[in-house]
């Protein structure tokens, strides 16, 4: 059984919630999957922009998420899985194995953070390793970092 308390998340944010309700930006447990030898996987809210106001530009969403695949990957090898963008144009969902500690997801999500302020170009932005790399921007993904650090006190008041 997971004790979603004993990881820090409040159980009165976790699943789907009424999104007029949402603050963002924030960070919030959606949901978990134990397997059957006790493996789970965990799914995780990165909301940048609150629902149904400001929407995230397709350049800023597509750089931003290199650097959350690129940092998420440095600092989480062993349980990192994915980063998917919301359709919404929000925000991104996490997913994690075996990992779900809200300070844990917390502390490396600032650090990637931290590394996009200091960053001199978008990871994978290439023709190699990117399906439309010329449309990135550095200085959208450094403004939205900036933005979502500046934001870090409230990342846990998801209502």
């Amino acid at each position: 059984m997971i004790d979603i308390a004993q990881l820090g998340w409040e159980a009165g944010t976790v699943g789907e919630l009424d999104h007029r309700a949402l603050k963002a930006p924030h960070v919030k447990l959606r949901s978990f999957t134990q397997g059957p030898t006790g493996d789970v996987v965990y799914a995780v809210d990165l909301r940048i922009n609150r629902p149904n106001s400001v929407f995230l530009s397709s350049t800023e969403m597509h750089s931003f998420e290199h650097f959350l695949l690129w940092g998420f990957q440095k600092y989480m090898p062993q349980n990192f899985i994915s980063i998917g963008l919301m359709g919404c144009q929000t925000g991104f969902y996490l997913v994690l194995f075996n990992e779900g500690r809200a300070q844990t997801i917390f502390d490396v999500y600032e650090k990637i953070l931290n590394d996009i302020l200091t960053a001199g170009e978008v990871p994978y932005a290439n023709i190699a390793q990117c399906g439309n790399y010329k449309n990135h921007s550095l200085e959208m993904a450094q403004a939205l970092a900036k933005r979502v650090l500046e934001a870090k006190s409230n990342w846990r008041q998801i209502t």
